[in-house]
């Protein structure tokens, strides 16, 4: 069995998917009944997806409490996305608590009509100085962003060409799709397959290579250098989705790109305030009139309410905090280490990378989801299952996200449970594909 998870595009995974669901689909005229039947049939792929009742704890991150059958436990959480913790510094609850008692809860309309506030002017200021930008541009979420700003700039030009890697987020498909623009996939981070397909077009032709500083469900990161030097030569612009990586690398946080000097060879970095920032929204960075070109284009910015300005005050906290200190990166890296260290002395299968994304490898749908209950049930462990269209099938996983407030005492009572209940799982006989 591969683990790479890459044997087919998210785009096809996806469209592979749809086209499963309507294969066997007879309709007999009960709406009720026809969706009941395409949810049982997730449910029996072991593709349902349950969500669990957390509530985070301010100063206990990452603990939480698991609200169940009228109960509450403590639980760890592994698979966070605030990989920081910045959701619970002191310094970005007490900036939205303020601007929240100065302006209101809402942003008062989209940023067109009243919503262009000074909290989130700012945030855009910090933003753009974070990525040696002209400007910066934010709007309600990452996927947004890529959204609104993929299909925005494309129909400005005529012709255009996209060129996205195979690996690429839902969000970036998504965008392409709105565009409506001719595209073409690149195999995954293969610099000779994108030169081969950038020589076979015109050197005049519009062209926008789309790709990822880091994936999230592999933890790898792209040749940032060799696609942007390709970019050079043949005439392109570049864009990059840095949501995984901002905050996190970088002498100030700006992102892989950053961290190996090539902010100024980027033409627009995308990023989320989301994740590593603690708050929510997402943003571009660009030249003043690639931003411009978004603002007056993008509908998914135009037709959008703007963040309220509590939110965009947290995240200027973050953002700000951040640039300025690097002992909670610096922690990170050092449990993501202790952890695949200790993944690797255990036995457990785990994909390599230099990124704090932490892959564990099990190679089937229900022996995934039955590997999370466990160490929910047992061990008090959060992990959510990774299964198919996000990634292909025979290569379902754990994605665990270690952060510095995980304990050396955490990372290693995870990696007991974790090859406890692997090793449990497998004498069930829920799965004979566990990855070896």
């Amino acid at each position: 069995m591969s683990v790479t998870g890459r044997s087919l595009s998210l785009r096809d995974r996806l469209d592979q998917s749809v086209k499963g669901a309507l294969s066997d689909m007879i309709f007999n005229g009960d709406y009720t009944a026809h969706f009941r039947a395409q949810l049982n049939r997730l449910k029996t792929e072991n593709r349902y997806r349950h969500f669990v009742e957390l509530e985070r704890i301010v100063g206990r991150h990452p603990v939480a409490l698991r609200h169940h059958n009228g109960a509450a436990q403590e639980v760890t959480v592994w698979c966070s996305n605030d990989y920081l913790g910045m959701g619970q510094h002191p310094d970005v609850i007490a900036a939205m608590r303020a601007a929240a008692a100065a302006s209101g809860t809402g942003a008062g309309g989209t940023r067109n009509i009243s919503g262009t506030s000074h909290a989130l002017v700012s945030l855009e200021d910090e933003l753009a100085a974070l990525h040696g930008k002209e400007c910066a541009l934010t709007f309600t979420s990452g996927y947004v962003a890529n959204e609104a700003s993929l299909s925005a700039l494309v129909a400005q030009l005529p012709d255009a060409l996209i060129l996205s890697d195979e690996m690429n987020h839902a969000s970036i498909i998504s965008g392409i799709k709105l565009s409506r623009a001719e595209k073409v996939i690149f195999r995954h981070n293969d610099v000779a397959h994108l030169e081969q397909l950038l020589a076979a077009q015109p050197n005049d032709r519009p062209k926008i290579i789309v790709f990822e500083s880091v994936y999230s469900m592999d933890g790898d990161t792209s040749p940032i250098d060799e696609i942007a030097a390709l970019a050079r030569q043949y005439n392109a612009l570049t864009y990059l989705d840095e949501v995984h990586a901002v905050g996190m690398y970088g002498a100030e946080g700006g992102g892989i790109a950053q961290m190996r000097g090539l902010d100024g060879a980027i033409d627009i970095i995308q990023g989320t305030l989301g994740k590593a920032f603690g708050a929510g929204g997402g943003y571009i960075a660009a030249s003043d009139v690639i931003c411009d070109t978004v603002r007056s284009n993008g509908s998914g910015f135009i037709f959008t309410t703007a963040l309220p300005p509590a939110v965009a005050a947290a995240a200027h906290a973050a953002v700000r905090h951040l640039r300025h200190e690097s002992t909670l990166r610096a922690a990170q890296q050092r449990q993501a280490t202790r952890l695949k260290d200790g993944a690797r002395a255990a036995g457990i299968p785990i994909l390599e990378g230099d990124t704090h994304i932490v892959p564990v490898m099990v190679g089937d749908a229900a022996a995934t989801m039955r590997i999370c209950q466990l160490l929910l049930d047992e061990h008090g462990i959060y992990v959510q299952p990774i299964n198919y269209p996000t990634v292909p099938r025979g290569t379902e996983r754990l994605r665990l996200t270690p952060g510095p407030y995980h304990t050396d005492e955490m990372v290693d009572a995870l990696v007991t449970a974790l090859r406890s209940v692997m090793d449990q799982v497998a004498d069930e006989g829920v799965s004979a594909q566990i990855a070896e």
